[in-house]
Formats: C-alpha cells, structure tokens, sequence
C-alpha cells in the first residue's frame, strides 16, 4: 500500500558566511590599478623622452648620432626624432659643424648656476674669502668651468693700495690658466674628456701633450701654482673646491703680487688660503689633502724677445 502525504521538508541549509577578508586583496588591487591608470593619464611621454636623451648624452664623452640614441633608448628614429630637435632647438644640445653627432651644450650649466646650489657656494665662499683676503693682503677669486674656459663668479679686492683683481664674469681660455687646468685636473671623466677632445681640435700636438700630463699632475698634487703667465709678477695659485664625489665644484685662485715692502710672504697667503678653499670644501662634503708646504711655481716659458 502506498504511504500518502506530503514529503517531509528538507531541513534548512544554513548560509554560508561572507568571508570579507578575501575582498579586501581585490579592492587594494583595484585601487592600485586605478592609481597606476591616473599616473599613466598624468604622464608627459615627449618630455620623459626628451629627460631620457638629456640623461644618455650626459653619460657620453662624445657626440652620438640620431640612430645611436634610438638604438641606446630601445625606440624607433621617429620617436626621438621630434624630440632630438626641440632640444637642439632650445639650446640643450649641440652638433659640431659638419658633424651628425649630438652631445650636451652648455645650456644646462647656465641654468645650474642660476638654481640655489650656486648661490649657496657662493653665500658659503664669499664671507671666507673676505677674511682671507685680509689674511693673506691679496685678492681672490673663484672660477667654474664654462665650456672651454672659465668664468670667474665671486671675487674680493686685496686690502693692499695697489692689487690686481679679475672682475666677476671675466672669461679666459680653461688651457692657459691656473683655474682652468686645476678644474679640468678634477672633472668627471666624460667631461673632461670632452673638454680636452675639444682642445685638441685646434691646438698643436705639443701643446695637447703637455697640457695633458700637467692635469694629470695636477690630480695628484692637488693644486697649480705659475708664475708670469697671466702678467708679469704675478704668481697665480689656485686650490679646488671638491665635493663629497672629489670632483671640483670650483677653483679659489690667488694672483699673488710681491710689493717692495712686503707683508705677507707668498708661503703664508698661500697657506690661508689653502686653509680658506678647505674649509669650503667641508661645507660640500668634499676633502683636501694639505700639499707640502712651500709651493713651488713653475716659470712661464716664454719666447725670446725679437732684436728690434
């Protein structure tokens, strides 16, 4: 006989709980990807192209070509090829004449000089040379690379009546004084390198021979010192300014000139003001190594003087 009546109702399956904690791995998920997607729309491609070729040509110690920076950069030609001509444009890098090759100009130089750091080497300098200057009664300057010479940007007169003093932004070939040699001595390889290349394109061979072994000399001493080169009478003496790296942010240089009666002797302003650009080294982080004291100028060789 067949049972009748309803089936009995199956017992109520409890739910199962909502485990949250595995949501919260997705929504950080999903907001990073959203953060991502904002900088992405935020980003600036042609300018982070155009830093990109500013950055690989500063590593280079020579030009490189159009092709060679695509190649470097892992793009297309087209791709650097805008950018590669607003910067050439602008200033920001160069060709020699008849020349494919690109390499960085001055451009950025300048504008460095104009950002703080040179105004704090500068506030930092200014008030140690003017205690110097009196110390040692002669005048001093400071002087950075420009290019293939150096531009003079701080200067104090000597406390003496009678002195010999480089106004600020006097410019002389890097080559031919005690400031350029001594900062061309403690330069980053690729720039000295390049500055030199650049020498050598136009000065005599024996000329690029000397001036080659005298920076390296100069690395090793730690400082130049000649006399007669600028100007009968005066003994130039230059010390650098190196930051924590020991490349030479600038040059503190002393046209030493004797007077009949001398206060100072050249030993004694050329130890204040080795004392001076080492205590502005400090301020950078850098170090100098007191040289053996007295110094001893090398002579300016000059040509004989022609029978009149």
């Amino acid at each position: 006989m067949a049972r009748t009546g309803r089936p009995a109702a199956a017992a109520p399956t409890p739910e199962k709980p909502v485990k949250t904690a595995r949501a919260k791995p997705a929504a950080k998920a999903a907001q990073k990807t959203a953060e991502a997607g904002d900088k992405l729309a935020y980003g600036v491609p042609a300018l982070e192209k155009g830093l990109d070729v500013i950055e690989l040509l500063a590593q280079q110690s020579k030009g490189i070509t159009q092709s060679e920076i695509a190649q470097l950069l892992g793009r297309s030609l087209q791709e650097v090829y805008r950018v590669v001509m607003a910067l050439e444009r602008r200033g920001y890098i160069q060709r020699r004449p008849g020349e494919d090759g690109f390499f960085l100009s001055n451009h950025l130089h300048v504008l460095a000089n104009q950002y703080p750091p040179m105004r704090r080497l500068l506030d930092a300098a200014l008030p140690i040379m003017y205690s110097t200057s009196i110390a040692a009664y002669q005048a001093l300057h400071i002087a950075i690379l420009d290019r293939l010479a150096i531009r003079v940007v701080a200067q104090v007169d000597s406390p003496a009546p009678l002195g010999f003093r480089l106004r600020v932004g006097t410019q002389n070939p890097a080559a031919s004084t005690a400031s350029g040699r001594l900062l061309l001595a403690f330069q980053p390889p690729a720039i000295k390198d390049w500055v030199l290349a650049e020498i050598e394109r136009t000065a005599p061979e024996t000329d690029m021979v000397a001036l080659k072994r005298r920076v390296e000399t100069l690395h090793r001493t730690g400082y130049e010192i000649i006399a007669g080169e600028g100007l009968q009478g005066i003994t130039d003496v230059s010390f650098p300014i190196l930051d924590a790296n020991g490349y030479a942010l600038a040059v503190l240089t002393m046209p030493y000139l004797p007077s009949s009666k001398e206060r100072v002797s050249l030993e004694a302003a050329s130890r204040a003001q080795f004392a001076a650009a080492k205590t502005i080294t400090q301020l950078f982080d850098g170090t100098l190594i007191e040289p053996n004291f007295p110094l001893a100028p090398i002579r300016e060789k000059r040509p004989p003087a022609r029978p009149t």
